[in-house]
């Protein structure tokens, strides 16, 4: 096996290059947990992963709450099932309020605000209610609370508050109100919601990383679970008879598969959203490419960006407009393509104008 294996692999496995889900929620509990911060851009990753699928069709999934949007993980937003959420935070949130607390200090945030706060935030969400973060706002400073002002002159004082009351299992994404996410109650929102013993819960999610993300290294699973590498040992331990293993270059590689599924007629390209799992998912992204334009990456702006894929490997980057009937898509190549290579990328970008349900005007710079 090599890092052109792994690729192809990694598109296999995370239901890219080939699909057997056909529901958002399927697709979220097949990955675990699906990064989320970029709403539209999460929509589109779980959207090339299922065919048919629509732009409306996610937001639905999402309103009726069969996947939920929460801090879950490093600390983001990560969309994760219903069923999955109670024992997967519960997995995580120590992590990710560790990684909180310096800044939590720097607000004033200690515990007694913080449990004062969330009996606010689940008092004025029970019944069902459902609020946007700038409701629970003033809810918190009817009640008393400093949310704003002070040593807070950037606003965030709030957003690690709700994050705060997130990671406890208290709240959870509720259904969208136009363009403005609102929050509910965990319990009201997901009643089916399962907790596990830690072991179990660990084990768990090591299995769906490396069943749906493999081949991958456990430095790649601590950097996407957040958790430590003590710990990763410790699940890939407990679920190591379900996997196979293989060093490349010197790395141990993690994955389920028996034997390499055959490839997609070459060249087949992608157009991914800066925060898809086949990028981000990983530490270690040298099986894309990445290393290989790296500073041209970075003079861009972000070596994590908007990205186009071919056979498995990262050709250029793009940026997206949405227009009243079209897609403007500006595409920026790190080398020359064939004409063959531009039709698929053209292919992949026609693809995402038809999952919004408009046209596409492509741009290559």
């Amino acid at each position: 096996m090599d890092l052109s294996d792994i690729a192809h692999l990694r598109l296999h496995n995370q239901q890219i290059s080939r699909t057997e889900l056909s529901t958002p929620a399927e697709m979220v509990r097949w990955l675990g947990a699906a990064q989320s911060q970029d709403y539209a851009g999460a929509k589109w990753s779980l959207g090339l992963r299922l065919r048919p699928a629509s732009d409306a069709g996610i937001d639905k999934a999402f309103n009726d709450g069969d996947i939920l949007r929460t801090h879950v993980m490093r600390p983001t937003w990560h969309f994760v099932t219903p069923e999955d959420i109670r024992w997967m935070q519960a997995l995580t949130a120590p992590r990710v309020h560790a990684v909180n607390a310096s800044m939590g200090r720097q607000l004033g945030l200690d515990a007694t605000l913080l449990v004062r706060s969330a009996d606010i935030i689940t008092r004025s969400l029970e019944g069902g209610c459902q609020l946007t973060r700038n409701e629970l706002k003033s809810e918190l400073e009817r009640a008393g609370v400093p949310v704003t002002g002070g040593i807070d002159r950037s606003g965030q004082r709030l957003a690690y508050i709700v994050m705060w009351a997130e990671l406890e299992g208290l709240i959870c994404s509720g259904p969208r109100r136009g363009k403005q996410f609102t929050y509910m109650l965990l319990e009201e929102r997901a009643p089916q919601a399962i907790t596990m013993p830690r072991g179990e819960a660990l084990a768990e999610l090591v299995r769906r990383y490396f069943g749906s993300h493999g081949p991958a290294t456990e430095a790649d699973f601590s950097r996407w679970s957040g958790l430590t590498l003590a710990d990763t040992r410790q699940g890939i331990e407990a679920v190591a008879n379900e996997f196979h293993s293989e060093e490349v270059d010197g790395q141990m590689y993690w994955f389920a598969n028996d034997a390499l599924p055959p490839r997609d007629p070459s060249p087949t390209g992608y157009v991914f959203s800066i925060y898809d799992e086949y990028t981000i998912g990983y530490k270690d992204r040298s099986a894309i490419g990445e290393q290989d334009h790296g500073k041209v990456l970075q003079a861009m702006g972000n070596a994590l960006q908007n990205v186009i894929i071919v056979d498995g490997r990262i050709v250029g980057t793009w940026r997206r407009t949405i227009q009243k009937t079209a897609v403007h898509a500006e595409f920026s190549l790190l080398r020359p393509l064939t004409g063959p290579e531009i039709e698929a990328v053209n292919a992949a970008a026609a693809r995402y104008a038809k999952f919004l349900d408009l046209g596409l005007d492509a741009v290559y710079g």
